[in-house]
């Protein structure tokens, strides 16, 4: 590790704050007052270590602590790595003192904000934010550096950087804890954050080495087969059918498909997941025996964390809900198709996680090895929990363990929406984009939210964020950059964007699944599909050799065009929807 950034500040927030920030040089001997809490802090091997003790006789609600460094002058551009919260959060570069942080956005949505970032406030003036890692580019001498923490389960970890008046950049990585509760006396450790520096050029190297850390001690989940199946959602959305789904399955014995997976529109209510509505006649027992009967893996999609209002568990357990500060229910989505408001499970509530623990198992024993599991992030909004102890990384983690018990050890699950460094050692699969659609760009007639247009269903944002986080794969999961669109009705994209985006999902070496209705699809979106699914196992395999998939342009520009992975290389253009892919020797 070459750490040049030196001896750190420590700042400290607490709920209320505003400006007022403890703040404390590190200490010769590593142990610093900084306001109520002691902070120890040791440069090791791995990193800056550090933990945190309240010192005083009560409970204590910490909102953060905070590494803080100079790290240098900057040249005219430096560019810095922005890593999004979770699957469909952004990641690109950004320059600093051109780029804003998204919620500065006039307008941007509380609940956005809540749903992208750890810490769901409006970032200060000039401030740009990624979560977990960052590769900082000072734009003067020949170095960049990577800063990431090297765990997420405890407490999330933001790295912020932003310029002073003389063009120093002050970067600190924090140890987000959204509130939580210390008691007296209690100590905590957090998560090492580690300082690499490499020469320019390494970005994608630094990102795989850092992410191979992780995932090493994260114990993750990466031995899962290269993934090939079906999903309901992209052709059919809420208003599936059982009708459907078995023409769908009637066909798909023609298509190379290993995984059948039914998706949202299935269930009586959100939250209700064991019960299926009037479009589904048959239990879930039977049709995942005829999805099997198939030969194929059956697979169901829920968000295990929310419940609407009228739904029998929110009826049944109304003080499962968390709420929010005003008292009400917390709010964990919003969503037409769902008849609007939905609200979220408080995951620290023993009573809670039996219950999402028995939701896994019985889906598992009724057939269906392989679940979506999608709104995750929920448990991690601001609200008032029964254990204000927990950070909202543990509450969501408490939740993703509830559904591994219940599913065991051997059930694929797939991650969506989920706050990155959570899923670490719990998911197979990971979504690492936005939605795709129909649609290349974002549609006018869509929701727009200020500030994260670059988060809303939309091909090329997914495009964007498969090239930006292909160091994950096969070193944290399996990556999921989102379904293959090969229909050419009922559709917005041209045959050269849809081609563009398949022969992206095949060049990122991650998980291929089609989400069309068979029964549109000719024989040129067979050729299409086989395409993607040869250039994927070829890039699979080479990660799984070592060799992760690589965005050799991903300093560089903030819609990436290349992307390698071992004899493939993706050239594209995500301005006009194009890509070709050409193979080495």
């Amino acid at each position: 590790m070459l750490s040049s950034l030196g001896r750190p500040h420590l700042v400290v927030r607490l709920p209320g704050d505003e400006g007022d920030h403890h703040r404390a040089p590190v200490t010769g001997s590593g142990t610093t007052a900084v306001g109520p809490l002691m902070v120890a802090v040791q440069e090791t091997k791995d990193g800056w270590a550090w933990s945190v003790v309240n010192t005083t006789d009560a409970p204590l609600a910490v909102t953060s602590v905070s590494l803080t460094w100079d790290a240098g002058p900057a040249g005219e551009t430096p560019r810095f790595f922005r890593n999004g919260y979770q699957s469909w959060s952004r990641t690109g570069v950004a320059v600093l003192g051109v780029d804003t942080d998204p919620s500065r956005a006039m307008g941007a949505p509380s609940l956005v904000r809540g749903m992208h970032h750890a810490d769901a406030t409006v970032a200060a003036e000039g401030v740009l934010r990624s979560e977990m890692v960052t590769v900082l580019d000072l734009g003067v001498g020949d170095d960049l550096r990577l800063i990431g923490f090297l765990g997420g389960t405890e407490h999330d970890g933001t790295i912020r950087a932003s310029l002073t008046d003389d063009r120093h950049v002050t970067l600190s990585a924090e140890a987000f804890f959204g509130g939580a509760v210390l008691a007296p006396a209690e100590e905590r450790p957090l998560h090492v954050v580690t300082v690499v520096d490499g020469p320019r050029g390494s970005a994608p190297e630094l990102l795989e080495s850092w992410a191979a850390r992780v995932g090493k001690a994260g114990m993750a989940r990466t031995g899962a087969a290269f993934q090939v199946g079906w999903c309901s959602w992209y052709h059919y959305f809420h208003d599936i059918s059982e009708d459907a789904l078995r023409a769908n399955l009637a066909l798909a014995g023609d298509w190379p498909f290993e995984v059948f997976q039914l998706d949202d529109g299935y269930q009586a209510d959100i939250g209700d997941w064991l019960r299926t509505n009037e479009r589904f006649p048959s239990s879930l027992d039977a049709l995942a025996d005829d999805i099997e009967a198939a030969g194929v893996t059956p697979g169901i999609w829920l968000a295990p964390f929310l419940v609407g209002p009228d739904s029998e568990v929110a009826t049944a357990h109304p003080d499962w809900i968390a709420p929010h500060t005003s008292g009400k229910p917390l709010i964990g989505m919003v969503n037409p198709g769902w008849g609007g408001q939905v609200h979220t499970l408080d995951t620290t509530i023993p009573e809670v996680l039996a219950h999402i623990e028995g939701v896994a198992a019985h889906l598992v024993d009724a057939g269906f090895p392989y679940l979506k599991l999608d709104f995750t992030y929920a448990p991690s909004m601001d609200g008032m929990f029964a254990d204000p102890s927990r950070t909202p990384a543990q509450r969501v983690r408490a939740g993703m363990e509830a559904v591994r018990r219940g599913a065991g050890k051997k059930a694929f699950l797939l991650g969506c929406g989920l706050p990155l460094g959570v899923g670490v050692g719990i998911v197979d699969g990971m979504r690492i984009g936005a939605d795709v659609a129909p649609w290349w760009e974002v549609q006018h007639d869509q929701w727009n939210p200020p500030g994260y247009l670059e988060v809303e269903p939309a091909t090329r944002n997914a495009w964007v964020n498969t090239l930006t986080r292909a160091f994950m794969h096969r070193r944290l999961w399996l990556n999921d950059p989102d379904c293959v669109m090969l229909r050419t009705a009922e559709t917005r994209m041209g045959p050269d964007a849809a081609r563009a985006w398949a022969l992206a999902v095949g060049a990122s070496g991650g998980m291929a699944l089609v989400s069309d209705d068979l029964a549109l699809l000719g024989d040129g979106a067979r050729e299409l599909l086989d395409e993607v699914v040869c250039l994927g196992r070829i890039a699979d395999d080479a990660a799984r050799a070592g060799a992760a998939p690589r965005c050799d342009d991903l300093m560089s520009s903030a819609a990436p065009r290349l992307l390698s992975a071992g004899t493939v290389h993706l050239v594209g253009d995500p301005d006009d929807a194009t890509a070709v892919v050409t193979r080495s020797s």
